[in-house]
């Protein structure tokens, strides 16, 4: 029996008259790469700011694997310091995080395919290598759970191969478990191994990535961005 990284119950998130997230149960097994499928403004960022504790829920809760996980995360924007190297980056991000070396910062730049510019500003990045640098900072504490919000919105095709690859040895080489939102479903089909459907707020079905093709025949995935990118 897998066991169970992260599980919701009923989680819940409302801004006055407006019910953003609405109870939803979500199961995240050890090992998953779980796609979070759902157009803009369905809740995904939201729900995501309730796992990683940046807001609190309205109701519900969530309960994770153990009480000693780690939980690494990029949320809509990476939080670089633009004036900083990426060598910098990851070495502030490590003293903040009590885990810096050396050897684990160079590591991490060659994990993340940035070793060539680790002395060049980030502001002189492009916007994928920004999200690789956002990721490897995500990563340099090796948590057991890596939250990506959006992480190939607004990359040209080969930024977008370049985090499909860096996702998949995260979960392979690093064996982290990952959650990923995306409203581009035709993504998610190359990595995801499981899959979650927020559709305005409520989490209406999950299933296994072998699933995908008959979830597609309900008429709520008929909605969702299947953005074609470059394979």
């Amino acid at each position: 029996m897998k066991e169970v990284m992260l599980q919701t119950k009923k989680l819940s998130k409302h801004y006055k008259e407006a019910n953003v997230v609405r109870k939803v149960d979500m199961t995240l097994y050890k090992g998953d790469i779980y796609g979070l499928i759902g157009n803009n403004g369905a809740g995904k960022t939201t729900l995501i700011r309730m796992l990683t504790k940046l807001i609190a829920p309205s109701s519900g809760e969530y309960s994770l694997l153990r009480p000693d996980i780690k939980v690494g995360a990029v949320i809509e924007s990476p939080a670089l310091y633009m004036d900083m190297t990426a060598e910098e980056n990851l070495k502030y991000s490590g003293i903040q995080k009590n885990c810096y070396s050396k050897e684990k910062v160079a590591g991490t730049l060659a994990f993340i395919g940035l070793e060539n510019a680790s002395s060049k500003q980030v502001k002189d990045f492009s916007l994928g290598m920004k999200q690789r640098l956002g990721i490897g900072m995500a990563i340099l504490n090796e948590p057991d759970l890596l939250i990506l919000d959006e992480p190939i919105n607004g990359l040209d095709p080969m930024g977008i191969i370049e985090i499909r690859q860096m996702i998949q040895r995260i979960n392979q080489e690093l064996g982290t478990t990952l959650l990923i939102s995306s409203h581009i479903l035709t993504e998610l089909e190359l990595v995801a191994t499981r899959y979650g459907i927020l559709h305005e707020g409520e989490l209406i079905q999950e299933f296994a990535g072998e699933e995908l093709q008959t979830g597609l025949e309900d008429h709520f995935l008929k909605t969702v961005n299947r953005q074609k990118v470059a394979l």
